[in-house]
């Protein structure tokens, strides 16, 4: 048994907030969208806002959420591995008081019985550790504009340079 806990440590994140069943949440997943021809595939991220129905599996590796929201009035129902790799961030939104594990009811729920009493709380954000290779892209980008910047200035004052010997 340690064995195993010891191979599923490296795998499972830090920082997963507290999910019940109720819970408004916005999950924010990255994803690579399809190369173009001559470019690389760019990655986007992609946010599924919605209320959670179920929450399966507890704290362990495999453990789910069940997350919906309704677009257009058609039901889109996804389920999100919480430890899954791709997710950057998870925010709760808003709670509310639940007398079931398993809200799907709320599927064929219309008016007033499909709407929850909320329930006081402070806001959740559980977001991942930036990586090593995410904070040098960034330093190199503020190089990149720093450099841009120094090359508009030296601009002006090449302009400004022209235009004095011209005046005398």
């Amino acid at each position: 048994m340690k064995q195993i806990k010891e191979l599923i440590q490296p795998f499972l994140k830090k920082k997963v907030p507290d999910v019940q069943p109720g819970d408004t949440v916005k999950i924010y997943q990255k994803f690579k969208e399809a190369p173009k021809k001559g470019q690389e595939a760019k990655e986007k991220i992609q946010v599924f806002e919605g209320i959670v129905l179920a929450k399966k599996h507890g704290k362990e590796i495999g453990a789910t959420i069940t997350v919906r929201k309704v677009i257009g009035g058609v039901g889109v129902e996804r389920i999100f591995p919480l430890h899954l790799p791709s997710i950057v961030k998870m925010e709760v939104l808003k709670r509310s008081k639940t007398r079931r594990a398993k809200l799907y009811y709320l599927r064929t729920a219309k008016g007033k019985r499909a709407k929850l009493k909320r329930k006081e709380f402070v806001q959740a954000i559980a977001e991942d550790e930036p990586k090593q290779e995410i904070i040098e892209e960034k330093q190199e980008k503020e190089k990149i504009e720093k450099i841009k910047e120094e090359a508009k200035k030296a601009e002006i004052i090449e302009e400004k340079t022209k235009e004095t010997p011209q005046e005398e």
